[in-house]
């Protein structure tokens, strides 16, 4: 039976040279779950199949048995320690793991050169798995270097960072940079369901009910690790309790966390994310902080909440407050880079910006008042003064002829026609006395009159 992919559970310190592919020790029966139901072959992975394409570099790697410096980067629970493992399993290669998070240059030194050795010795070739690379210094870094360019290691490094920022140029230049992807609703599904089942999992001993798995499915939030890890808590409250079926409460109960009721592709998703928009348009922050706990104890995909903020700052704040925007954008690009649980934090502080600012839907009334008139017909030509005079013939047109440049004039704007004959003096844009937008309407109302004096 197939499984999902997953990071390895953490190990302690040191490296351990396994057997080509093994994870050896992983396999007992009192091993976590997530570990129990690893892939033993490509065949039984689930998700990441844009790595996995005939002709795609990773399996141009497993099936041409190519030595490659490989980076790894993704979520939590997506299959990089799995994919480094099945790269071993594949080409009969050693395999030895070190994490970043206990060993030092010492110790990562001592590897390579037993890599090198056992090349020399044996022409044994071996796949050197760095997970969480991003912890590495510098050095740490540097000392991979050697391994790499003299190809004594296939090097495997995994990160939840952005390698462009976590990783040093020259490993960086010298490593084929791979992206996996958070596993989909329907992935993390189907490796729970396996995981019943699975001789490796539980056997079947217990069933899971429709509501509980979209429970666990929700909680998982794309980590495959995660899900599994829920499920064999879930199935154990289950049978402490005497029975077999595994329900949406044992499933809150085990984790620790309620079963919200919230479908993001039915009535609660558009509800609650209304009701969101609305308590920040409101100003009412703690409204908005209440919908958006619940949005992300759902498991709502946090670049979701993230887009709905962009378009709230422009469209209900504007000119009133032009921070929010930034700070909206900001709030998306964190997100992207770290993911729940620590993006919770930053959506929080834009919620409680966009909230406490000032409001204003003049830009989206501006916007929308200028492209109704559009669609409308009114596209008169563009004034002659205005049109491109660069190119050879313009100036007989007459195009470019009378421009007068705002920057000659001290107050920075000249009387001149810049609107097309059929909107000319149609004022699109009212400003409110909100925030900052009050002094836009000071400075606005004096620049339209020195732009109609003419």
């Amino acid at each position: 039976m197939s499984d999902g992919l997953f990071d390895l559970p953490g190990q302690g310190g040191g490296s351990r040279p396994l057997p080509a592919g093994s994870l050896a020790g992983n396999a007992h029966s009192s091993a976590p779950l997530a570990v129990r139901m690893r892939p033993h072959s490509l065949d039984e992975l689930v998700g990441q199949q844009h790595l996995l394409a005939p002709g795609s570099p990773l399996r141009q790697v497993i099936d041409g048995d190519q030595p490659l410096t490989i980076l790894l980067w993704g979520p939590p629970g997506t299959g990089k320690t799995t994919i480094a493992s099945l790269i071993s399993r594949h080409t009969d290669r050693r395999f030895v793991e070190v994490s970043a998070v206990s060993a030092g240059v010492k110790e990562v030194r001592e590897v390579i050169n037993g890599a090198r050795q056992a090349l020399a010795n044996t022409g044994q070739e071996t796949v050197l798995f760095v997970d969480e690379v991003h912890r590495f210094s510098k050095a740490q870094q540097d000392a991979l270097l050697p391994g790499v360019e003299n190809r004594w290691v296939s090097l495997v490094a995994a990160t939840t960072e952005n390698p462009h920022f976590s990783v040093i140029s020259p490993l960086l230049s010298r490593s084929l940079l791979l992206t996996l992807q958070s596993l989909t609703d329907d992935d993390v599904a189907v490796m729970v369901r396996r995981a019943v089942e699975d001789e490796r999992g539980l056997k079947g001993a217990v069933t899971l009910s429709d509501d509980a798995l979209d429970h666990l499915v929700r909680l998982a939030g794309g980590d495959g690790r995660r899900a599994l890890t829920y499920l064999e808590a879930s199935a154990g409250a289950t049978r402490a309790q005497g029975r077999t079926e595994i329900t949406v409460d044992d499933a809150a109960l085990a984790v620790d966390r309620a079963a919200v009721r919230y479908d993001r592709q039915g009535d609660q998703h558009y509800d609650v994310t209304s009701a969101f928009i609305k308590s920040i348009r409101g100003s009412d922050v703690d409204a908005a902080l209440h919908y958006l706990a619940r949005m992300v104890e759902a498991g709502e995909d946090p670049k979701f909440i993230a887009r709905r903020l962009m378009i709230h700052a422009s469209e209900d704040i504007g000119m009133a407050d032009p921070t929010a925007l930034p700070v909206a954008t900001a709030t998306a690009q964190a997100v992207a880079m770290i993911g729940f649980p620590e993006a919770r934090i930053p959506l929080a502080q834009a919620v409680i910006h966009l909230a406490t600012a000032p409001k204003s839907n003049a830009v989206v009334r501006a916007i929308d008042a200028a492209m109704s008139d559009v669609r409308a017909g009114k596209v008169g030509a563009v004034p002659p003064a205005l049109r491109d005079a660069h190119y050879s013939g313009a100036k007989k047109l007459g195009h470019g002829h009378d421009y007068r440049y705002a920057h000659d004039d001290p107050r920075g704007v000249v009387p001149q026609q810049y609107a097309p004959d059929d909107v000319d003096g149609t004022e699109y844009y009212s400003p409110t006395t909100h925030g900052f937008e009050a002094r836009v309407t000071d400075r606005l109302a004096m620049i339209r009159k020195i732009l109609r004096d003419r």
